[in-house]
């Protein structure tokens, strides 16, 4: 992989609920030493867990790459995060509440640390140089086990202090008819269409692959399954498009995998909900299960940017 130039190398880490990606990114735009591990789960000290396996990637990559020094690290993770003051708001899956990241990473790793959402660097990076590079209003959605979101508005990445994109959480109908509405996540999601498929069927299916596969068989509860699910996100995108504007939506995450299985059906759904407002381009993502590490390279060359502007003034 290549992510543009820059006088210096850079770490990268992407910090998920289940594993964690590290790299180095060189002078020339290179990702170097690329590696994988699974996330630390510490209930008594979570974030500290997470930086000490951050810790010993980076000098295995130092030690891997000794004539590459890295001059600063980029680091994102999931949840609530609060970009400009280095805190890790909240997170359910991994446990830890306002945690100090970015400045605990940078005594540890004695460098200068850009800290942000993991969601919404993937997103930039995706709306830099993939899918929806031509367009200005956009949300970027990752739909796997659960759903982020990462919103952009006139071209610029709306946070809110980190609690923008949060679309997982969006009301929307109840399906099951137990009340009158519910989140996207609890439906639309690739975890949710697993769990309440499993919990009406006698033939539990493997993920929501196979729920989809057994809908294009024939199977009149997969299909309805798979419906409910196109249906609550499709709902959740026109909200976007009647609020916002949105011209384009990317799918990303495992669920994205479906291809125009998802997209087709979600497009026409989304055409036969709204009325006069434009029709949004729902396009599938293209820079993968890698766009996380990217967008923390670019966080750490744009806080390298910002440090040699303010030097030479």
């Amino acid at each position: 992989m290549v992510l543009g130039t820059a006088p210096s190398a850079v770490l990268a880490f992407d910090v998920g609920g289940t594993d964690i990606k590290a790299g180095l990114v060189d002078a020339g735009g290179h990702v170097l030493g690329m590696r994988r591990v699974p996330t630390p789960l510490d209930p008594a000290r979570p974030g500290d867990a997470v930086l000490d396996k951050l810790t010993g990637l980076a000098r295995e990559l130092a030690h891997e790459f000794p004539g590459i020094p890295a001059k600063a690290a980029g680091l994102v993770v999931p949840g609530i995060v609060d970009p400009v003051n280095g805190v890790g708001i909240y997170s359910s899956n991994l446990g830890w509440r306002d945690f100090p990241f970015a400045v605990e990473a940078a005594k540890r790793f004695g460098v200068p640390v850009a800290f942000d959402h993991d969601v919404r660097s993937a997103a930039a990076v995706e709306h830099r140089f993939g899918a929806s590079k031509d367009f200005n209003e956009v949300v970027v959605m990752v739909v796997g086990t659960g759903i982020a979101a990462a919103v952009f508005s006139g071209g610029k990445a709306v946070t809110a202090g980190g609690f923008a994109g949060e679309l997982g959480h969006a009301q929307v109908p109840d399906p099951d008819g137990r009340a009158g509405s519910t989140i996207l996540e609890a439906v639309g999601s690739a975890g949710a269409i697993t769990r309440r498929y499993n919990a009406s069927s006698t033939n539990p299916a493997d993920g929501a692959r196979e729920v989809l596969a057994r809908a294009q068989s024939g199977e009149p509860l997969a299909a309805r399954t798979w419906q409910d699910a196109v249906d609550a996100l499709a709902f959740t995108i026109c909200q976007c498009v009647n609020i916002m504007g949105t011209e384009a939506v990317v799918i990303g995450g495992g669920l994205a995998e479906a291809g125009e299985a998802l997209l087709g059906p979600l497009r026409e759904r989304v055409d036969h909900t709204l009325d006069f407002q434009r029709r949004p381009h729902l396009v599938k993502a293209q820079l993968g299960q890698d766009a996380g590490l990217l967008g923390a390279a670019l966080n750490a060359r744009r806080l390298l940017d910002r440090s040699r502007v303010g030097d030479a003034a």
